[in-house]
């Protein structure tokens, strides 16, 4: 069986070809757009919601930003995880801004001895997207990486992701005999990594 190449190779084709005469020109370098900034977040009150953050999932508000939380009516208290690298805008609600819970969800990554410590704190004040506490049996196993899906009080989802998989999957996963979700068959990754 060949390596897929249909999804990745209609996009080498798209931009090899170039879409417009703007990308065909030589002397112009191709728009790239940066690494991401922040997510914006609804919640009912941001002091709140930045205690819980800062309380189960080690975000702290970024001084930087203080301006946007503190200066003006409807500004976001920005908080991060990684020191301001990336961060959460937390958007208070109001009659111009209904609660909208971000249910898409927005994906972290941590190392493994991060993810080793958070799954073994399980289960904790910290639900899946269904509402229940989150529990180490709902890892998931995404072959390259394992994840697990989680939500705040207000409907808000993430995924935590680690992408060391070999580590997790010795110093966690099978001496703490976690039965993790699968979404497709093993297999297909193997038949995938073998062709």
């Amino acid at each position: 069986m060949s390596r897929p190449t249909g999804l990745l190779s209609a996009v080498r084709t798209v931009l090899s070809a170039g879409t417009s005469s703007v990308l065909r020109m030589a002397d112009v370098r191709r728009f790239s757009m940066g690494r991401l900034d922040h997510v914006h977040i609804r919640v009912p009150d941001r002091a709140e919601a930045a205690a819980w953050y800062a309380a189960h999932l080690g975000f702290e508000p970024v001084e930087e930003y203080d301006f946007w939380a503190t200066g003006f009516e409807g500004g976001p208290l920005q908080i991060s995880a990684d020191g301001g690298a990336t961060t959460l805008a937390l958007f208070e609600t109001s009659d111009g801004h209904p609660m909208v819970a971000q249910e898409t969800g927005v994906a972290f990554s941590v190392d493994a001895d991060t993810f080793i410590s958070f799954t073994r704190s399980l289960p904790g004040e910290i639900n899946s997207p269904v509402g229940r506490p989150l529990v180490p049996n709902d890892v998931i196993d995404f072959d390259m990486c394992w994840a697990f899906d989680l939500a705040d009080p207000w409907g808000n989802q993430y995924e935590l992701n680690c992408y060391d998989y070999d580590r997790i999957k010795t110093d966690l996963i099978e001496p703490d005999g976690i039965a993790a979700v699968r979404y497709w068959p093993r297999e297909l990754y193997e038949q995938y990594t073998k062709s």
